[in-house]
C-alpha cells in the first residue's frame, strides 16, 4: 500500500502480497528512432541533445539515415546506427512490417533484442512513428511477455491531487475480453510501481457507474477477476470508476478497452487545447483584459503546465519482452524529450521485470481458474 514500509517478497501484508523491491540500474541506454514522426530530425536530434545535457549517466543509440544523424557524430556517449528505410505515418501495417526490413523503426527496436552472449544495446526504445506499425513491428520482433496475450498502451493523465492517473488501453486493442482487462491491470500496476515508487497502486476499471452490477457482460466478468485478484493479494483493486475519477485520482491506474480509452485520450487533449485558447481569447479581448493577463501570468503559466499535453507525452507498450515507449507523432522537441525521459525513468526502475514479476500471478488467480467463491465475494 502507499507509505506502508515494505515486507520481504511473497510476505502478505495489509491483504495484499507485497513485491521484492528492486535496485535501479546504476546505466540506461535507450534506442531512439530519429526518423519517426510528423517531423523526422528536426525535433528528435534537439530533444536528442538536450536530454543527453539533462541525463549525464544516460547513453543514446541513435537509429536514422547517415545524414540525418551527421550532427549528432560528436555527440558524447551517443552511438550512431544508420537505417536505409523510413516508416511513414500513412504506411500501412503490413508495409512497415514485410517491406520496409531496415526501417529506422525496426533498427532501433531491434536493439532491445540479445545477440546469443551478447546483451541487447539498449534498455528502452522510443519512437514518434506510426503507432498502428509501432506496435506491429514490435510485437513481432520482441514478442509477447509470457501469459500476456495483448500488448497494451498506457499513458499518464494530470489529476486535481497534483499528481497523474495512468490509464490503459489508450488503443492498441479495440475489442477486450475480461481476461485482457486483468493483465493490463497487472501491467499497469508494474509501470506505476516502477516510475512512481507506488509499490501496490491502486487500479479502477472504468465504467459507466461504481455499482458491480452495471457495465456490459465483459466489464462485470472483469469485475469478478479483478475482485478476485485482490482478494488473493496480487492487486490493489478499488473498483469501478467512472471517467471524472480519472482527473479527480480516484485511483492510480484506471483500465479500459482501447477503444474506449483512445476516445477519452483524445477528448481530454481536445478539452486541454480548448480550454487553454478560451482563456487565452478572454484575456486578449481589450487592453483592460491584457493588463489583467499579465498580473495574473504567473497563475497562467502553472496552469498552462499542468495541462500542456506535451508535458505528459511518452505512452508506454506494455506486455513485449522490451520496453517501448510512443511519442505523438506532432511532438515538438520538448514533447519528445519528455518521452525520452519516461522511457529511462521505466527503463532505470526495472518496470520489464516489475511487468514479469506482476503478471506471475500465484496459483489459483490466474484468470481461468479464480476460487468461484472468490468471485461471488
Amino acid at each position: 500500500m502507499p507509505g506502508a514500509p515494505l515486507a520481504p517478497p511473497g510476505i502478505v501484508h495489509d491483504g495484499l502480497l507485497m513485491h521484492a523491491p528492486l535496485a535501479p540500474l546504476a546505466q540506461v541506454t535507450l534506442s531512439v528512432d530519429c526518423m519517426g514522426g510528423d517531423h523526422g530530425p528536426a525535433v528528435t536530434l534537439p530533444a536528442c541533445k538536450a536530454f543527453l545535457d539533462a541525463h549525464p549517466a544516460a547513453h543514446l543509440v541513435l537509429v536514422g539515415s547517415a545524414d540525418a544523424l551527421a550532427p549528432a557524430a560528436t555527440w558524447p556517449r551517443t552511438t550512431l546506427r544508420t537505417a536505409t528505410e523510413v516508416v511513414t505515418m500513412d504506411d500501412p501495417v503490413e508495409v512497415a512490417l514485410r517491406r520496409k526490413r531496415d526501417s529506422s523503426m525496426r533498427v532501433a527496436i531491434t536493439a532491445l533484442k540479445a545477440d546469443g552472449a551478447v546483451p541487447p544495446a539498449a534498455q528502452a526504445c522510443v519512437s514518434a512513428g506510426n503507432t498502428g506499425a509501432l506496435m506491429a513491428v514490435a510485437r513481432y520482433v520482441l514478442k509477447t511477455l509470457d501469459d500476456i496475450d495483448r500488448p497494451a498502451i498506457a499513458t499518464v493523465m494530470p489529476n486535481r491531487k497534483g499528481g497523474f492517473t495512468t490509464v490503459l488501453d489508450l488503443g492498441a486493442n479495440v475489442d477486450c475480453t475480461p481476461e485482457h482487462l486483468l493483465q493490463f491491470a497487472e501491467m499497469g500496476a508494474g509501470l506505476v510501481s516502477a516510475v512512481s515508487g507506488i509499490e501496490d497502486p491502486s487500479v479502477g476499471l472504468l465504467n459507466i457507474g461504481e455499482e458491480a452490477i452495471k457495465g456490459s457482460e465483459t466489464i462485470k466478468r472483469a469485475g469478478e477477476l479483478l475482485r478476485a485478484a485482490h482478494q488473493a493479494g496480487q492487486l490493489n483493486f478499488h473498483g469501478n470508476v467512472e471517467g471524472n475519477d480519472i482527473f479527480l485520482g480516484t485511483t492510480d491506474i484506471v483500465v479500459c478497452d482501447g477503444f474506449v480509452g483512445n476516445v477519452l485520450l483524445k477528448t481530454s487533449e481536445g478539452l486541454a487545447s480548448m480550454l487553454s485558447d478560451l482563456i487565452k481569447q478572454e484575456f486578449t479581448r481589450s487592453p483592460l483584459t491584457k493588463l489583467a493577463a499579465l498580473a495574473a501570468l504567473p497563475v497562467l503559466n502553472r496552469f498552462k503546465r499542468r495541462v500542456d499535453p506535451r508535458g505528459y507525452n511518452g505512452a508506454a507498450l506494455l506486455g513485449l519482452r522490451g520496453l517501448v515507449f510512443k511519442s505523438h507523432g506532432s511532438a515538438d522537441a520538448f514533447a519528445f524529450e519528455q518521452a525520452l525521459g519516461r522511457a529511462y525513468d521505466a527503463a532505470r526502475n526495472r518496470l520489464l521485470e516489475r511487468v514479469q514479476d506482476r503478471i506471475a500471478a500465484p496459483a489459483g488467480v490466474a484468470a481461468g481458474s479464480a476460487d468461484p467463491s472468490a468471485l461471488a465475494a
